[in-house]
């Protein structure tokens, strides 16, 4: 399933993140899935929001730099092994680079959720459709 992930750029000083999740909760809207990555002095905080366009915006309002992108959400057992054999395994074979990924558990279904930027989303759509 394709998902859209916003990242937010930000100095990598204490405090921002703060004011990151500040005007997400001011806005009303929660987080289904978080990670930050740092390079020096910038950091990104890459996330998945209901209302991708709308969550966009409202960080916008607030001053931050953001981008938009499409991924690929990946829902499989949360087992030992799971994310080697379920993912890591069929794109491998296929040939497929994953640039970055980050996962989260579901309550609601108790599977593992994993977000993907594979190099090759097309494909990398088609073989996990496919599992």
């Amino acid at each position: 399933m394709r998902v859209k992930q916003i990242s937010v750029f930000v100095e990598n000083k204490p405090g921002r993140l703060e004011d990151i999740l500040g005007a997400l909760e001011k806005a009303q809207i929660n987080i289904r899935a978080l990670s930050i990555s740092d390079s020096g002095e910038f950091g990104i905080v890459r996330m998945v929001l209901p209302h991708a366009e709308q969550s966009q915006e409202s960080l916008r309002e607030a001053g931050f730099t953001t981008r938009l992108d499409t991924l690929l959400a990946y829902s499989m057992p949360d087992v030992p092994g799971g994310m080697l054999n379920n993912v890591v395994k069929p794109l491998t074979k296929a040939g497929i680079n994953l640039k970055y990924f980050y996962a989260y558990t579901d309550p609601a279904t108790k599977q593992a959720v994993v977000v993907i930027k594979p190099d090759n989303l097309e494909k990398a759509e088609q073989i996990l459709k496919s599992l």
